[in-house]
């Protein structure tokens, strides 16, 4: 019997052992951790307002704290969580749509340049209506019209992005036969030559 369990636990483990030595390391643990938990409290924070506003407000300053974080990883993180990297691909976001309208979608270990394009754009969205949304609540500037319009079509821009964010991740997994959002919980894509 505990032969049978070893082989098993051996037949289990092969297609692991296989896809590791087929992916490369990508996406640190923190990093992960930060993209799935800022996920959750922004939506959280989009159901919640004037229904369940202490909810709503811890999940704000959440979200204020994990943009803190993403900040300082985007300096002191592991290579592809770095800020520097975006520059070149920003640049290159132009060419690369181009190209994607022809069915060229390149490859890229990191984030392809439409994925950094949409990574700057959720954190200035995200900072705009984190930042009103805790100004909206202070002495000062509660019931300011501009502070909560502002707060109101900033969250409402980040919801819209998260939407094209998703979409864009489903169709890069169909036209590149690989699942990213998987990539996002293991932290591993798939090894290629060349990768960027």
């Amino acid at each position: 019997m505990p032969d049978a369990v070893k082989t098993l636990r051996t037949d289990l483990a092969a297609p692991d052992r296989a896809e590791a030595q087929n992916s490369v390391p990508v996406w640190d643990r923190p990093l992960r951790a930060w993209h799935w938990a800022l996920a959750f409290f922004v939506l959280v924070a989009w159901f919640t307002p004037t229904v369940y506003d202490r909810m709503h407000r811890i999940a704000g300053y959440t979200v204020i704290a994990l943009l803190v974080f993403r900040l300082a990883w985007g300096f002191f993180g592991t290579r592809y969580s770095r800020f520097k990297r975006l520059m070149p691909r920003l640049r290159a976001m132009p060419s690369y749509l181009w190209e994607l309208r022809h069915g060229k979608t390149g490859r890229y270990l990191g984030l392809n340049p439409a994925g950094a394009a949409m990574l700057v754009a959720l954190l200035l969205a995200l900072s705009v209506s984190a930042i009103t949304g805790a100004m909206a609540v202070t002495v000062t500037f509660f019931g300011v019209w501009w502070v909560e319009d502002t707060h109101t079509y900033a969250s409402d821009a980040v919801i819209v992005l998260v939407i094209v964010h998703v979409l864009g991740t489903i169709l890069m997994s169909i036209l590149q036969r690989e699942n990213l959002p998987r990539a996002m919980i293991t932290g591993r894509k798939r090894r290629h030559v060349g990768g960027k």
